[in-house]
Parts: C-alpha cells; structure tokens; sequence
C-alpha cells in the first residue's frame, strides 16, 4: 500500500514553489520530500544520482521515498547505495533495509540486517521479536497454503483499498476519478485523492459496478476505511480534517486524519457527520472497527502514549453515546514500526496489518483472538498468499462461510492497490481431535448415549456432545492447552478426566471407564472389588482384625445381611517376603480372623469359607530376588471376598 498504511494521509498546503527554479536540484528535492511530495522529490533525486553525484542524506530521501510508497525492491536499490557509502546511519535505516531486502526475496541478507538492528536499537521491541522468533519463517509457512484468492473485478488502475461490507455491498476506498473538469491531486502518490465506493456483493459471490457512495460522505480530500453497525443506521469513518468546508492543520500546516461518525436518515442518506471527540489536529486517527457488541471502537492512530509509527487503540463506547478515554493495546500488540488497519471478526479474533512484526516484507496481516477478560496473547501471521513481499493490509472476514476481502500492492494487480477476496480454506488455530470410549468399568462394555462435557484449563464449559452408539465421543480442540471432560450417564458415577493437547496437529484419545452405582453381583464376583474395598490392614506378624479394617469389613456385613443365602469363600495373601511357610501360616491365620470377626457379627459359620494363600497368587512380578517397590509389594497383600452361592 501507499501512503495511507502510515496514517500521514495529509494535504500538503499550497505553496508556491517559484522560487525553487532557482535553488540546487537536491535542494530543491529535499522541499518535494519534506513537503511528503514523495513521488517529485524521486524524480530529480535520481536525476542526480545517474550523474553519478552520492550523498548519504540523499540516498536516505529517496530509499525512504520508495519505502513509504510501497515500493520496496526500489527502496532495497538505495538503502543498498547508502550502506555501499556508510553504516554509520540511525539503526532504524537497518530495519526498512531488511524490510525491502525481504520483499525481493533476500531473507538471509535482511537477516543479517536485523541481526545488526538488534544490536545496534537497544531496546527495540521489533528486534526482541526476531530474536525471539528466528524459525519465523517455519512458522509462517505452517500457517501458509490456507486461502484460495481471487480478483474481484472491481478495481482501477489507481488505488483501490480498505474495504467493509454493509448489507450487501462492499464498500472500499478508490483514488479512481469519475468525472468533473478538475481532480484534486494527492502529492504523496501523485493520485486522486480517495472517495468511497460501493459494490453489490451478488448471490454467486461476483461484485457489481463500482458507484459512488455518498455524496453526503465524500468530500474533495480522502475519505476511506468505513464501518457500519449491524443494523446498517451508524457509520464511522476515515476522513482528512475537514468538515463543512473547514480545513484544520497542524503547527506544520498539514492536515492530518480523523475519524467522523454519520447515521442514516429514514430517506437512506447519510446525514449528521460529526468528528469523534478524540480526534485532534496534531495527530491522525483513522480505519475503525467495532466490537462484536459494538461497545468498543478500535482505530489506529499516532497519537501521545504511541508506541511506534502507528498504533492500535480502542475507546469504550457508552451507553448514552459518548466516549471513554482512548486506550493504547499495548506491546503485546503495538511494536516500534505501524500497526494499523484493525478489524474484529465474530469470532471476537482481531486481525491487523503490521511491519513490526516477523514477516514476509512490508505490511503483514496478524491475528490473535481475543479472550473474555482481554487478554491477548500468540500473535500468529495468517500466512501465504494472503501475506507477500509487499504491503498486504485490511482483512475482514465472515466468520461463518470464511469469505472475506483484503488489500495488497503486490506485483499483478491492476493499479497501485487491489481489493482482492478469498475463502478460507482450513482455520489457522492449530487444532487436535479428542477422541474417547466410554465403558463399563466392571465389564468393559461400551456406554452409547453418554453425555459428554468438555471444560477448558479454568473449568468453563465449552462444548457438550453425546457418545455414539459405539460409545465414542469427539471434541475439536486446540493445541497446547488443558482440557477436562466430564462424562455422565443414568445409574453411573459421574467421571472426570483430564489430557493435556500435544503443539501440533493430530489426535488426542482420552478413554473414560464409569462405576455403575447399582453393581451387579452374582457367583465368582469379588466383593472387594465391588465394594471398593482397599487392604484389610493387619498389624505386623498379627492376625487379629483392627478396627480400620472392621470399618471394610462391615460393607461385606451388610451385604451378606441383604442376601441371606449368599456364601462367600474369604481368600487372603500376602507378599513375597518372609518364606513360603511363614506366608502360608499368616495368610491363612488372617483369612481365618476374617471369617471369625464376620461370624461374631452374626454371619453362619455355614455361610462362610476361609484360605491363605501366602505368596503362591502374586499380581504381578514381585517374586523373591526381584527389587519392587513398596507400592508394588502392597499390591499383593490383599483380601478377596469370592461369591461362591446365591
């Protein structure tokens, strides 16, 4: 893009330049440039250059001409020339050096160049992040490939940008002139300046003839970057400092942006333009955006307490329509170079345009979503080909059918700037499958019809679903985070698991097993497994029942109490320490106390079995000589309560 990504959309006051035939050809450039009329001062400075005359201030205008026109393989050509004389130069003349390197596909030198802005910027934020970021490439790559693009047919052989839909239409910023004797002429660019157009955006997803927007709304100088709200009766937009027919400036004669709000009449014109009480004449505001409540405006600007060139800000909107005090987004956002161009999708993702920022050259398109409590956090560049060498800037999307619009001056296009539209193919988030089973704990069945929760890490529902016939379930969920699942189904404990997300794309599997509350029993089930019945503690060497163990014994009690017919065979083990003899006589003197304290609480002696087993029955591989933990010791020494008749 031109000059508008820098917000300096200025007019430049009418002087008469006269007396500027008369001065040195480089003096004379050096008026062009700091009058901003960029695209004059190249013109004599490269007149002066191809006679072979070099200046490390000329070669800076003219690499810095070409740089804030976008056109950054021309702007690589002179910061070339200035560094072939000095590298004593501002370290900011490194970074717009790597800037353009990267837009003609020279990565490894602009690495190199922001290497040597790093250590020569001090506490830049934009160095920190390509410190940080080394494989940003990799990165973007991962992010690539996701868009189908396509030309909308709209666009003019000037500039044409920063686009927003009301209804249906498509409504964009066009340098294009159609008609009148005169046209006003922008000297940044050499174009028009910009009014704004509408396009019919049709059923098939083709945009019809380009009209003028509203006579109410343009004005001689630039308007651009609207947003309406959804009921289409508000509008608020970009527009130099003027309004009924009052030109404002500032201490250097320039007039800058502000941003201006009109509301629809019952006639369907545009009346009331009011400038927002914000704006000022000695910063720009401009390219606004709602919230998805539209309680917050978003804009960018360069106003006192910027970061950088430009940055984002929001403002909360009040109930009675007035303002709060703008906010800056601060560095999680805002870097040292532009930020600009902001819009908030449905999904409440942000998404801007941003030179700060590890890209792939000039303006890159940034998003990050935008949580509950506003935190903001892992900045993601959208990736190729929506991103280029060149300026690539004002994206909007619908969130639903992933169709959108943004802006570029990449090579190919028809003018200086395009309105192109694409679809988007696959979400940028870096999401897994969580898939599970759910089943019967005691008998490994599958559960359909269980109902399934999933909670983030801070236990807030997000999603709720039903296991399959097959007792499946699946959750789509990002990468990287924490995710707890609840599972729930009638005459079940309810069950929780948790599974913490792989950082790539793939399949996460979290199986949930649940108890049923009514247990069946029959012959051959282990009450002490039914009844959840941990090691019936003995004291060492003893065999007599302690009363933490009477506690267990009491659930066996009760339910040979509810089945008076019911006989059960006690078996009880030991571990593999001790010999075999000692084991064989504790066990069995223990299974015998077992029976004993059941047939003192009013159990027939008839009804009941007992056996040790010692250490013939282990559970797992802690035989003699073998080195095992406490725990896998444990695991041996239990009690087992055999239904041997009903």
């Amino acid at each position: 893009m031109r000059n508008y990504i820098l917000l300096y959309l200025i007019i430049v006051s009418v002087f008469s330049f006269s007396s500027y035939a008369q001065k040195a050809k480089v003096t004379a450039a050096d008026k062009k440039y700091e009058s901003y009329a960029y695209i004059d001062a190249i013109k004599i400075y490269e007149k002066v250059a191809e006679k072979g005359y070099k200046s490390v201030d000329m070669f800076q205008k003219l690499g810095n001409s070409y740089y804030f026109n976008s056109d950054f393989s021309k702007a690589a050509k002179w910061y070339g020339e200035l560094f072939a004389v000095t590298l004593d130069v501002d370290s900011e003349y490194y970074y717009r050096y790597a800037q353009s390197l990267k837009s003609i596909g020279q990565n490894d030198k602009a690495n190199e160049m922001m290497e040597k802005f790093h250590q020569k910027s001090g506490n830049d934020n934009r160095a920190k992040l390509f410190e940080k970021n080394k494989n940003y490439l990799d990165i973007i790559k991962a992010n690539s490939g996701r868009y189908k693009i396509e030309d909308t047919g709209i666009n003019s052989n000037f500039s044409d940008y920063g686009s927003s839909i009301s209804g249906n239409k498509l409504v964009f910023a066009s340098a294009r002139d159609t008609g009148g004797i005169s046209k006003k002429i922008f000297k940044w660019t050499n174009q028009s300046f910009t009014n704004l157009y509408s396009s019919e955006v049709k059923m098939d997803g083709t945009l019809g003839q380009p009209e003028r927007f509203s006579k109410k709304i343009n004005s001689k100088f630039h308007e651009s970057t609207p947003v309406f709200t959804r009921d289409g009766k508000t509008m608020y937009f970009t527009r130099n400092n003027y309004l009924d027919g009052k030109k404002g400036k500032d201490s250097k004669l320039v007039t800058l942006l502000k941003l201006y709000k009109a509301t629809k009449n019952k006639e369907g014109e545009w009346v009331d333009v009011v400038a927002l009480p914000f704006n000022s004449d000695n910063y720009s505001i401009a390219h606004p955006a709602l919230s998805v409540n539209e309680k917050i405006l978003y804009f960018a600007s360069d106003m006192p307490g910027t970061l950088g060139q430009s940055d984002l800000f929001q403002v909360a909107i009040k109930e009675d329509g007035t303002y709060d005090t703008p906010q800056n987004l601060g560095n999680t956002i805002n870097t040292e170079g532009r930020e600009t161009f902001p819009f908030i999708s449905n999904d409440d993702e942000l998404y801007f345009a941003s030179d700060g920022r590890p890209g792939l050259g000039g303006l890159d398109i940034y998003v990050v979503q935008i949580g509950t409590d506003n935190s903001i956090t892992d900045i993601q560049n959208v990736g190729a080909p929506i991103n280029g060498t060149d300026d690539d800037f004002a994206f909007l999307i619908d969130s639903k059918n992933r169709k959108g619009f943004f802006t570029s001056n990449r090579t190919g296009g028809k003018g200086y700037d395009d309105v192109y539209k694409f679809t988007e193919t696959r979400k940028l988030a870096c999401e897994q499958s969580l898939t599970g089973v759910i089943t019967n704990k005691e008998t490994t069945k599958i559960l359909p019809d269980t109902k399934l929760s999933l909670f983030d890490e801070k236990f807030q529902l997000l999603k709720e679903g039903i296991s399959d016939t097959n007792g499946k379930y699946s959750f789509e969920v990002l990468c990287g985070k924490t995710y707890y699942v609840k599972a729930e189904k009638h005459e079940y404990e309810t069950k929780e698991g948790t599974t913490s997300i792989a950082k790539t794309p793939g399949k996460s599997e979290l199986d949930l097993a649940l108890e049923q509350r009514i247990k069946p029993i029959g012959i051959g089930t282990n009450l002490a497994k039914t009844l959840d019945i941990p090691i019936i503690y003995f004291d060492l060497n003893k065999s007599f029942i302690r009363k933490d163990a009477a506690f267990e014994l009491a659930k066996v009690l009760a339910v040979m109490e509810e089945y008076p017919n019911m006989k059960i065979d006690i078996r009880s083990h030991t571990d593999s320490r001790q010999t075999i003899q000692y084991n064989d006589a504790l066990s069995d003197g223990r299974a015998k106390s077992t029976m004993a304290w059941l047939v003192k609480n009013g159990i027939k002696a008839s009804r009941l079995t007992a056996k040790g087993y010692g250490e013939t029955q282990l559970v797992n591989k802690c035989s003699d000589g073998i080195q095992c933990t406490e725990a896998e010791h444990q695991a041996n020494r239990r009690s087992e309560f055999i239904i041997t008749s009903m």
